[in-house]
């Protein structure tokens, strides 16, 4: 796998169109395969979901998702480093523990962007 990094994507910027909208400019396309490179990893997606799951607002303690998988602690941040990179999660340190969160409108804009229209649908 690559080492270079990824860069997190401009949280403010308003979503593009979806994918069966418009075609993906230059810049856009490549801020999105950083994205969808980071959630590439079953590992990772796994991770996400994990995350995710917790909700609107919710966290999770590092120290329960590490016993879900078969991975060192060092590997399991690595991941975690990698969704953060990637501008999908946040996170802040409490003691000796890292909590983790879904960045807001994160999932919302990767899902306009991967739904179809239903009259797009129809119209194939």
């Amino acid at each position: 796998m690559s080492k270079q990094e990824l860069q997190v994507i401009d949280q403010d910027a308003a979503c593009c169109p979806g994918l069966s909208t418009a075609p993906l400019d230059e810049d856009r396309a490549a801020e999105l395969a950083k994205v969808f490179k980071a959630l590439g990893d079953p590992v990772r997606l796994r991770l996400m979901s994990m995350i995710a799951s917790r909700g609107t607002g919710g966290e999770v303690c590092v120290c329960e998702l590490t016993p879900a998988f078969d991975l060192s602690q060092p590997t399991i941040s690595h991941h975690l480093k990698l969704l953060r990179q990637a501008g999908l999660i946040d996170c802040e340190r409490r003691g000796t523990w890292v909590y983790y969160w879904v960045l807001p409108g994160v999932l919302d804009r990767l899902a306009e962007f991967l739904t179809t229209s239903q009259t797009a649908g129809a119209d194939a």
